[in-house]
């Protein structure tokens, strides 16, 4: 029996994928399902090498019984030439591209197949996660955070699921930036499949990244072991919405774990998808109202040309942006624009994300003329 009190392996041996040979047993070894990065680890420290390891597989002292019937069939060759034509590379622990930030994982991967910029140009990582089924307003949220993290120079990361990760993931391509897609399937498995585009623009800005190797499907046990990767690849962890029982918990947890720092969004005490924001703001969280706040909080300064500018915002923004002349209440700004109450209070909001207003006070006032200036230039 295992002595529980021992101290685990949090890292794989120096010469570990040392070899030709170490590699081409590392991509037989990734194929193992029963094989996890834990146990892989845990072998690593008793076997020395990828080679001793698909080994021990071999000779049943490793591995579940179906790894041992399985391995007997897996050409790495075979697994090396579908990394190639899908445009893949590998990235095995102790190459100069393996994240460093990962090795602080008490599992991190034995090897990270990798599709776009190499990792180690994407440099000051910074992890947006969320609902799935996202509120329209938590969407725009993840969007202008990516937006702004993106003009302010840091790479966002996130896991291309739908709702909140796309939104992040959007933002930061709309600001021409960097971004990195975690996939819990194949490389070559591009996931989910409404989201095919996105992933081909996140390869050519940034990079997609995976441990599973090519023909691995998306399944749901496999996005715990990939939020484990989003949290340790990146320094910071963003939290937009998030009802009980979120995947993404898991990804605060492994941050928690690794000392990232945690940042949430507070929403609305009556939302289901405020639940997770709000209990990690109650137990510590750094509470961010929006993109200001959070670039503000890592220290990162982004140009105020980076911003969307009044000419490029949708019809019922615009109205409510010209409709404020001075700072003023949203009901006034409702009278001014010819809208709702309930109207004016939504577009206030997305045009405060945006950054072209704030609210001070309660009141709501210009950040930026029509012409690019200053509130204070407008008005004046």
């Amino acid at each position: 029996m295992r002595d529980e009190e021992a101290p685990r392996p949090t890292r794989y041996p120096s010469d570990f994928a040392a070899t030709a040979t170490d590699r081409r047993a590392l991509l037989a070894l990734s194929t193992l399902s029963g094989l996890t990065a834990r146990k892989l680890l845990e072998l690593a420290a008793v076997e020395g090498s990828a080679s001793a390891c698909l080994a021990a597989v071999r000779k049943g002292r490793a591995g579940s019984r179906g790894d041992r019937t399985h391995v007997g069939g897996i050409d790495p060759d075979g697994v090396a030439a579908s990394v190639s034509a899908c445009g893949a590379r590998v990235i095995a622990w102790g190459d100069p591209e393996y994240p460093i930030s990962l090795m602080d994982l008490a599992d991190p991967p034995a090897l990270l197949y990798a599709r776009g910029r190499d990792l180690g140009s994407l440099v000051w990582r910074v992890a947006v996660v969320g609902s799935r089924r996202c509120s329209a307003l938590g969407r725009d949220v993840a969007v202008d955070i990516g937006r702004s993290l993106a003009s302010a120079g840091a790479c966002v990361v996130s896991g291309a699921a739908r709702g909140i990760d796309t939104g992040a993931h959007r933002g930061a391509l709309d600001a021409a930036g960097t971004t990195v897609a975690v996939l819990g399937s194949g490389i070559d498995v591009l996931y989910p499949a409404g989201s095919r585009g996105l992933l081909q623009e996140i390869e050519a800005a940034g990079a997609i990244v995976t441990e599973y190797p090519p023909g691995i499907p998306a399944e749901p046990f496999r996005f715990p072991a990939r939020n484990r990767i989003v949290a340790g690849i990146a320094r910071a962890l963003v939290v937009v919405e998030g009802a009980a029982g979120s995947g993404s918990m898991i990804s605060v947890d492994h941050a928690l774990d690794l000392g990232r720092e945690v940042f949430a969004v507070p929403g609305p005490v009556t939302s289901p998808l405020s639940e997770v924001p709000l209990a990690l703001i109650r137990d510590g969280a750094v509470m961010i109202r929006g993109a200001d706040d959070l670039l503000a909080d890592l220290g990162l300064d982004v140009a105020p040309a980076t911003l969307a500018g009044p000419s490029e915002l949708p019809p019922d923004e615009l109205r409510v942006f010209e409709g404020l002349r001075s700072p003023c209440l949203p009901d006034a700004v409702a009278r001014a624009a010819s809208v709702s109450i309930p109207e004016a209070v939504a577009a206030l909001i997305r045009l405060e994300l945006r950054g072209l207003v704030r609210n001070v006070g309660g009141r709501y006032e210009r950040r930026l003329s029509p012409r690019g200036g200053t509130a204070d230039a407008a008005n004046a």
